[in-house]
C-alpha cells in the first residue's frame, strides 16, 4: 500500500479556503420624544426573490410585563414577521437578544459559522427593520454580492427609527 504524504504548502494549494466576514453596524438614534421606548429590531439577509437566507439578529423585550412586552409585539416588525419571523420559536440561540439602547450596535459573522452558515454565492440584501412603541417603523436595505473578492464597505441611511446601516464585507 502506498502512502501519500502532502507537505503543508501542497495541502494549502489543494483545498480552497473560503473565509469571509460580514460585519454590520446598526445605528439606533436617540429620539427627543416625550415617551421613548427602545425599538424592536430585526436584521436578516434576503435572497433576490425576497426569501430569507439567514436570520442574523432579533432584538426584543425579553421579559413579559404588565404591558405585554416580549414576543407579543414581534409581529410589529411586519416585513420580518411575514418573511420568516412567524416561523421562528423564540428565543433563538445566537440570534435573539434584548432591545438595544441608542447608539451604534455592531454585529460580526463568519462564513461557515451560525447564523451566517454556508451562504452560497449570489446577490443578496441586508435588511434591517425597526418598530418602536409609541413611534414608527422603518426598513433599510443594503444590496450586496456574496462572497466578495475585495474588501467592501456599503451603507444606507435611515430617516426616523434607524440611523446609518453599515455593511463591511471581507474576503
Amino acid at each position: 500500500m502506498r502512502r501519500l504524504t502532502l507537505t503543508l504548502p501542497a495541502m494549502l494549494l489543494a483545498a480552497p479556503v473560503v473565509a469571509a466576514d460580514l460585519n454590520v453596524t446598526v445605528q439606533i438614534p436617540q429620539l427627543d420624544v416625550a415617551e421613548y421606548h427602545r425599538p424592536y429590531t430585526a436584521v436578516w439577509i434576503e435572497r433576490e426573490d425576497h426569501s430569507v437566507a439567514s436570520q442574523l439578529a432579533v432584538w426584543y423585550a425579553q421579559k413579559e410585563s404588565k404591558e405585554g412586552a416580549g414576543t407579543k409585539w414581534l409581529p410589529e416588525l411586519r416585513q420580518w414577521w411575514r418573511r420568516g419571523g412567524r416561523d421562528l420559536q423564540m428565543p433563538v440561540d445566537g440570534v435573539s437578544g434584548a432591545t438595544r439602547p441608542a447608539g451604534e450596535q455592531k454585529l460580526s459573522f463568519h462564513h461557515g459559522k451560525a447564523p451566517l452558515g454556508q451562504l452560497p454565492a449570489g446577490k443578496y440584501e441586508l435588511v434591517v427593520e425597526a418598530a418602536r412603541e409609541v413611534g414608527g417603523r422603518e426598513v433599510v436595505r443594503v444590496p450586496f454580492t456574496w462572497p466578495t473578492s475585495t474588501p467592501q464597505q456599503l451603507a444606507a441611511q435611515g430617516s426616523s427609527e434607524l440611523g446609518s446601516i453599515k455593511l463591511e464585507l471581507a474576503p
